[in-house]
């Protein structure tokens, strides 16, 4: 990667010997594979045994999961929060996990819709869990630092799998826990 970049500075215009520059293709590489280093990662080792048994039937809710990605479309991050809850059915997950989870696929080149379904699935899976809801929102460079250049604007999405999707008063539940997101 680090030739890339040196690449792309050079194709801007920029002087690869400027003092500022000459370290950069380094540290934008390093950057690069940290920002990226979901891709790196496996379930497994992100949930590491942390499944235990449980009697609780009621929501578990974390909430305010903060989450930097990358839009693919553009390279440009993408900076927000995760809440993420489900319905428990006979075990629960530890409590750093789901927001190891959130940060396994957020570090990926991604798109916000498909990152808040593959969080809920993933949690659906691992889990077995009786409904499973994620709510993200979060503001993209790609609006506001170029194209429309909207300062303001905040995306939202949600993925609502079983009882959050088939049961009003669940996904009512889940809504005004997490407040006006």
């Amino acid at each position: 990667m680090r030739e890339h970049f040196a690449e792309i500075i050079s194709a801007i215009g920029e002087d690869l010997d400027r003092p500022g520059l000459q370290d950069t293709p380094d540290r934008a590489a390093k950057a690069f594979a940290y920002l990226t280093r979901g891709y790196n990662q496996t379930l497994e080792e992100v949930i590491n045994g942390a499944l235990f048994p449980s009697d609780s039937q009621e929501m578990v809710l974390v909430q305010n999961i903060e989450l930097y990605s990358l839009c693919e479309h553009h390279l440009l991050p993408f900076i927000g929060r995760a809440h993420v809850a489900y319905i428990p059915t006979g075990k629960v997950l530890g409590l750093s996990k789901v927001a190891r989870i959130v940060d396994m696929f957020a570090r990926r080149l991604q798109i916000q819709e498909q990152l808040t379904t593959q969080i809920a699935q993933t949690i659906q899976s691992v889990t077995k869990a009786s409904g499973v809801a994620v709510v993200i929102e979060a503001k993209h460079m790609c609006m506001m630092m170029r194209g429309v250049e909207k300062q303001n604007s905040v995306m939202k999405t949600s993925s609502m799998l079983g009882d959050f999707r088939e049961n009003p008063a669940t996904r009512s539940e889940f809504l005004a826990l997490i407040g006006n997101c």
